[in-house]
């Protein structure tokens, strides 16, 4: 599985001051702005099948090839090109419209996966495990997450628990530096899930709110992997039998249907709770949140479109689905 992984997180720290809360417009932009290579695809896609014509048979197959070439994945480009046919086909169509009953049935695809992440008060700390190739933005995340509920007055700690590599050991402290929050942190080769457990007893003891770890994302020794986050799981369940609450899979749309890979490997790995979609602004492949909706069910709880603080959101499938196919929201 060593093809699925990226050896680099990269410098994503550009442009991460706050910049104070914005209005859901200034995000609804940065989401179609960030979108507009994947919207683009399809819209120009669907402009070029329908201009003037019928939705005949021809039509219905080019949109679907156009539809699973834009990473929605075969079953569902199947069913909403089959849902499209129930409706309108042998009539006369307008791109706009085939786009619009195209955003209300991805809408209705991704709304049961829409669930934003809330730590539980009843869980002092709330530990939140985070998972994901290297590269997927995964120490970002971590970063951007602990921004947001600090804003709303939570006392959040990080556990830097990728001790393979020295970069994300540093990586997670410049981020605890810029938000102000503590980072428990080791050696690098030191062992994760003594980290993991002593990142638990201290946030305990001080009280906090969330505890958010990192872990390792090396897949090309998978056993070694899935070892080591056996062992983390099994640690800090000395101390709270209930952790994680959260293991967070964090996948970066830029590598496709490679992401369908990376589901599979970790929910063999660890049981992976919900998912965050990283780098949409990077990449023409947006459909492929859509494709992972339908097939694994796991909730979305944020995506990202860019590198500063504010670019993570909750996931809304109305947004999401509008901006996809180039549409106002």
């Amino acid at each position: 599985m060593s093809e699925i992984e990226a050896e680099h997180e990269g410098a994503e720290h550009k442009g991460t001051e706050h910049k104070g809360t914005e209005k859901k417009g200034g995000w609804l932009s940065r989401l179609r702005a960030g979108l507009s290579r994947s919207s683009g695809k399809l819209g120009e896609g669907i402009a070029g099948i329908f201009t003037k014509r019928k939705l005949d048979d021809e039509a219905l197959e080019a949109l679907e090839e156009l539809l699973i070439t834009s990473d929605l994945g075969v079953a569902t480009a199947a069913r909403l090109t089959a849902n499209l046919a129930k409706t309108r086909f042998d009539k006369e169509v307008a791109p706009e419209e085939v786009r619009g009953a195209l955003a209300e049935d991805i809408a209705g695809i991704l709304a049961p996966v829409a669930v934003p992440l809330s730590p539980a008060p009843a869980h002092r700390p709330h530990v939140v495990l985070v998972t994901g190739v290297n590269g997927s933005g995964k120490t970002t995340t971590i970063g951007k997450l602990t921004a947001q509920w600090q804003r709303e007055g939570k006392k959040v700690r990080l556990a830097a628990g990728d001790t393979f590599r020295a970069a994300a050991i540093e990586q997670l402290k410049i981020w605890g530096e810029r938000t102000g929050c503590p980072v428990v942190a080791t050696a690098p080769g030191a062992d994760a899930a003594g980290l993991a457990y002593e990142a638990l007893e201290t946030a305990r003891r001080e009280g906090d709110d969330v505890l958010l770890i990192d872990t390792a994302g090396r897949l090309h020794n998978r056993a070694e992997l899935m070892a080591e986050l056996e062992k983390v799981v099994r640690v800090i369940r000395k101390l709270d039998p209930a952790a994680p609450h959260d293991c967070l899979l964090v996948l970066d749309a830029t590598t496709g249907q490679n992401a369908h890979a990376q589901v599979e490997t970790f929910k063999e790995l660890v049981e992976i709770s919900g998912l965050v979609i990283t780098k949409l602004d990077g990449s023409a492949r947006g459909g492929v949140l859509v494709a992972l909706a339908e097939r694994f069910g796991l909730p979305v709880h944020a995506v990202g479109v860019g590198e500063g603080i504010d670019d993570l959101r909750p996931f809304d499938a109305r947004d999401f689905a509008r901006a996809l196919v180039g549409l106002e929201s």
